[in-house]
């Protein structure tokens, strides 16, 4: 994490900036993907419709969406790594609150937990950019299968200890606070005495472009919401739609735990062949095509389930590391880096928070998956022309 940038950095700090980057990735995901294979527990238990725990899913996207921006402000006076820590420190205490059996705490934890999240995901692409500016993709692909596989552990492992625990649902999502404090601790020693707060306050106030006057920036800004629509409304939804048609809970989070798991392996290969070309085009535009045939075949042949979720999960772990390249790959320099991953993080995770409960609320109109499959499909549509666009050789021009 907090690597020396002079030329006598020694190699353990460099080390120590891997690992940094690994235990926050950690966190990324897993603590709110696993909620998708309790959903109709916690909606049982709660009294919530098909709306409303779409909502629930979607909430720490709104988060992503609200707090996004403010990010790169929170790094520019903390210091980029400080600000990583305490938005450990802050996802601790959600994933504590969502599962202590108090009116309202599912919705305060949920929000806190979207809040922390938020600025993870707007910095840690900002600190590869500084740490790592010659090996971008291959360590974006490293962190993102990282925080997928563990994702994928959780996926696997939540039904069985909401069933075998006497508090259910609320131990199985409650557990993952164990790995945010094991974050805080490891990193806490780094931030003693340390200077960084002040260096890279100074070094945010380099003059860049601003990604919000820039073409470039809405293109990646649009195509990293439209492929969040993709991963979200299949992480909330999928264990949900197997489940009404037939296939028992368990099996269901299996699934849900493969699609996970080969997303690590997606996530990996793409990250070691963004860097390859002269662009991203392609690999964007083909992604993009998994996940169009993925929401058509789950509408037209759900019998060929484990197909989409294979295809699935190709697209949407290729999808995830080209959006994260992309913020460092169309900058000049890691605080414009932060300002367009804080950009399209907001607007991006906005589009992706309002499909959950979109999908939720076609469900209870048309009865069945179907429609919104196909409504789904069609903006995986829209990301395949998207993807041509932000996958070109730009950056965000430094100002004249």
């Amino acid at each position: 994490m907090m690597a020396d940038a002079t030329p006598n950095a020694p190699v353990r700090v460099a080390r120590f900036a891997v690992i940094g980057v690994l235990l926050i990735a950690v966190n990324l995901r897993v603590s709110f993907v696993s909620v998708g294979s309790v959903l109709a527990n916690i909606s049982s238990d709660l009294g919530l419709s098909s709306a409303a725990a779409g909502f629930l899913t979607g909430l720490p996207l709104f988060a992503f969406a609200v707090f996004s921006p403010v990010a790169p402000w929170a790094a520019s006076r903390l210091g980029l790594d400080r600000a990583l820590w305490m938005s450990l420190l802050i996802l601790t205490s959600g994933i504590v609150l969502r599962s202590l059996p108090v009116a309202g705490f599912i919705w305060a934890g949920t929000a806190l937990i979207g809040l922390a999240i938020a600025f993870l995901n707007v910095l840690v692409p900002s600190l590869v950019k500084r740490d790592f500016p010659t090996r971008v993709s291959q360590v974006t692909g490293s962190y993102t299968a990282t925080q997928a596989a563990l994702a994928a552990v959780g996926a696997a492992v939540v039904i069985p200890v909401a069933e075998t625990s006497p508090t259910g649902w609320r131990l199985a999502l409650g557990i993952w606070a164990g790995l945010a404090l094991i974050a805080t601790a490891v990193l806490l020693p780094w931030l003693r005495g340390h200077r960084l707060g002040t260096v890279h306050a100074t070094a945010t106030e380099v003059c860049y472009r601003s990604p919000w006057a820039s073409a470039v920036g809405w293109q990646v800004t649009m195509f990293m919401g439209l492929q969040s629509i993709a991963f979200y409304v299949l992480v909330a939804w999928l264990p949900t739609i197997e489940h009404a048609r037939g296939v028992p809970a368990t099996t269901a989070g299996i699934h849900l735990s493969v699609f996970l798991l080969i997303s690590v392996f997606a996530s990996l290969a793409a990250g070691g062949i963004l860097h390859r070309g002269s662009d991203q085009r392609l690999v964007s535009f083909m992604s993009g095509v998994f996940m169009l045939v993925t929401f058509l075949g789950l509408a037209l042949a759900p019998e060929l389930i484990l197909l989409w979720v294979l295809l699935g999960a190709i697209g949407c772990g290729s999808l995830i590391v080209i959006a994260l390249s992309l913020f460092s790959l169309r900058t000049v320099n890691y605080p414009q880096a932060a300002a367009l991953s804080g950009m399209a993080q907001s607007i991006g995770y906005g589009l992706g928070a309002m499909r959950p409960v979109m999908f939720g609320g076609l469900r209870d109109l048309s009865g069945d998956w179907t429609v919104p499959l196909l409504v789904t499909a069609g903006i995986m549509a829209l990301l395949t022309v998207t993807g041509v666009l932000a996958g070109r050789d730009r950056v965000v021009s430094a100002p004249s």
